[in-house]
């Protein structure tokens, strides 16, 4: 009585101290009670940054830029091999800024781990359960046992569930006598199977075909994204070669006003030239540094998107010369080829067709679940009995008492409502995809019409500006010496300049746009990877797979680097911008003496302005992929 006395105040104590942590403000139970949150708090920024790296050298303006910086000669071969080198995050070029695609050389393994998981559904299960209990009445005899069970379940390709279960029923003090025991063994073979919803292979293999095509899905993303990194490298390599194009007809046009300038003003103090006749030129002179400017500018932001796009730092003490010079070949297209290509090798079309083949397992597995469910169902058991009492031992052995079952569970909820619904916005899902797939199809018809009429207008756009250049070298120095005799007015000195520099600019801009479109429509087409040689490699890593710490490590995709392109590009081993002849331009003349009267004029013999010899050549997409193959 003493003893129960005890244990009962001990139970009192113990309900006291848990009504007292979760009730009273006691500092003590504290750690008791539920935390509420009663104020914000948040992490400091220095403990949630853990990724740093030292700054980069400081990036160079216009006001900083030196012209004796070494200068890194850099071929489009090998832009193109820097940028998938340092590609773990796809960048795309925006205008003139690389910002980041969200896709990585990682997606495609994590997007291979829900294969696993839909395989796995038909993995063998393997459970154990033990439970001990034991029983106190007032006036009954105390008893207790254990209950044990050890089986064995597996899910098959049909829906099927098979298990294989053993157990065995341990009891005291169940019989009339205090000491009595038994055991019942027993050992159990179970077998369902859905004869109507959730049966059949397509249904129960349709989460894995899913999942497959999920993971075709990321590749085809991962792909997309690199043909564009591709052609946003080529399209950002040629804005740098029109800036720096562009850079030099401006730096000409500030040495040819200068020139005039320092003319008028020596003409000004020899009291041979009004100040007006000054004013003019020291205008245009200070517009064309204001245009001088803002071309250093220009090539120092399309060298940032350069850099950037190959993952290199903002600066490091070098300028990026592009030693590629651009090519001049007029290339010819056959137009249903285009369409066909496009087609069948576009990444973001055949993502559209994947999502379409997605959703028609879904609509296996909807019509699967729009069905009653009836499952046959029969188990075969074996049961035994054995016992001990004060002085006897008895029992039977396993399989004297053998017994099974057979039939047939049936449900259904009256209308089936919400699986005909699923079903049904299945159905809807698979028009919207085919809907989605032609309007691709179409939007791809426009943008390649739109490409090659692009094409064809910058091709014959740099032909026309190089005879404008030509047209316009001559006509300033024609104006040059007419205007040093007086026969016309400085106007048209200046007009001359101008129309030399924008030339100059215009036809470096239609001539890189050319190539840029080139790249464009291998990305339209969907070639532009298998045209620069770019392919992928799988590195692979190891990890504990299902079979634990016991056995080798599993090998399981781990990412998709793009390996080194193969060289198409010819290096020119200097500025691609001396691709333009630039040295072929009006030199400014000595100056003149100012207490002197001008030489007379100077005849230039006019020359004719010539076309380019540009070559043409028939490109076809078809060889293209066969050489690539």
């Amino acid at each position: 009585m003493r003893s129960a006395c005890r244990q009962f105040a001990a139970r009192i104590a113990f309900a006291f101290v848990v009504i007292s942590a979760a009730w009273l403000p006691n500092p003590a139970f504290a750690q008791l009670r539920f935390d509420e949150q009663h104020s914000i708090r948040w992490h400091r920024p220095e403990e949630i940054v853990t990724f740093r790296r030292p700054a980069n050298p400081v990036p160079v303006t216009v006001a900083t830029v030196s012209d004796d910086a070494p200068e890194r000669f850099l071929s489009l071969d090998e832009a193109i091999r820097i940028a998938l080198q340092n590609s773990e995050v796809i960048r795309v070029l925006a205008g003139t800024a690389a910002v980041s695609s969200g896709s990585t050389i990682y997606d495609t393994a994590i997007a291979t781990t829900p294969i696993d998981q839909a395989v796995g559904r038909f993995d063998p299960v393997f459970f154990a359960n033990s439970n001990w209990r034991k029983s106190e009445q007032p006036g009954q005899l105390r008893s207790g046992g254990n209950d044990l069970s050890i089986g064995l379940n597996q899910t098959n390709r049909l829906g099927g569930v098979a298990g294989l279960t053993f157990g065995n029923n341990f009891s005291y003090g169940s019989g009339a006598l205090p000491f009595s025991t038994t055991q019942r063994p027993s050992l159990e073979l179970s077998y369902t199977q859905p004869l109507l919803s959730g049966a059949g292979r397509a249904a129960n293999e349709a989460p894995i075909v899913i999942a497959r095509l999920q993971q075709d899905q990321s590749y085809f993303q991962f792909k997309d994204s690199m043909q564009e990194l591709v052609r946003g490298v080529v399209a950002a390599y040629w804005n740098l070669v029109q800036a720096r194009t562009e850079l030099w007809a401006r730096e000409k046009q500030v040495e040819q006003a200068d020139f005039a300038l320092e003319r008028a003003e020596a003409q000004f103090r020899a009291e041979r030239v009004r100040i007006a006749d000054v004013a003019q030129p020291k205008v245009s002179y200070n517009n064309f540094r204001a245009n001088l400017i803002a071309a250093r500018g220009n090539v120092l932001q399309t060298e940032a998107a350069l850099r950037n796009m190959l993952g290199l730092p903002p600066e490091d003490g070098s300028r990026i010369v592009p030693s590629t010079p651009p090519t001049r070949d007029r290339v010819e297209f056959h137009w249903e080829e285009l369409i066909d290509t496009a087609q069948i090798r576009r990444p973001d079309l055949i993502e559209l067709n994947l999502i379409l083949l997605a959703d028609q397992q879904r609509l296996v597995q909807a019509r699967n679940v729009a069905q009653p469910t009836l499952n046959a169902v029969g188990v075969q058991s074996w049961n035994g009995l054995t016992g001990r009492t004060a002085g006897t031992t008895f029992g039977s052995e396993l399989n004297d008492n053998p017994s099974w079952t057979l039939g047939v569970t049936f449900q259904v909820p009256l209308g089936l409502r919400q699986a005909r619904a699923a079903a049904r916005s299945s159905e809807l899902l698979i028009a919207r995809d085919r809907a989605n797939i032609a309007q691709g199809i179409h939007q791809v018809e426009h943008q390649l019409a739109t490409t090659v009429r692009s094409l064809d207008q910058a091709y014959l756009q740099y032909e026309a500006f190089r005879e404008v250049r030509q047209a316009a070298s001559v006509n300033l120095e024609v104006q040059f010496a007419e205007e040093q005799v007086g026969r016309v007015i400085f106007l048209n000195v200046l007009q001359a300049i101008n129309d030399w520099g924008n030339s100059v600019a215009s036809e470096a801009s239609a001539l890189t746009q050319y190539n840029s479109q080139l790249a464009t429509l291998e990305r339209q087409t969907g070639t532009v990877l298998e045209v620069h040689g770019v392919t992928f490699v799988e590195e692979r890593f190891a990890a504990i797979g299902p079979h634990g710490r016991h056995f080798e490590p599993d090998c399981y995709p781990r990412d998709l680097r793009a390996a080194d392109s193969a060289p198409r590009y010819e290096d020119s081993g200097e500025a691609a911008e001396e691709f333009f002849e630039l040295d072929d331009y009006p030199h400014r003349r000595p100056k003149p003496d100012p207490v002197d009267a001008p030489g007379p004029p100077r005849d230039v013999p006019a020359e004719e302005p010539t076309t380019s010899a540009s070559s043409s050549r028939h490109f076809s997409l078809r060889t293209v992929r066969d050489i690539f193959r």
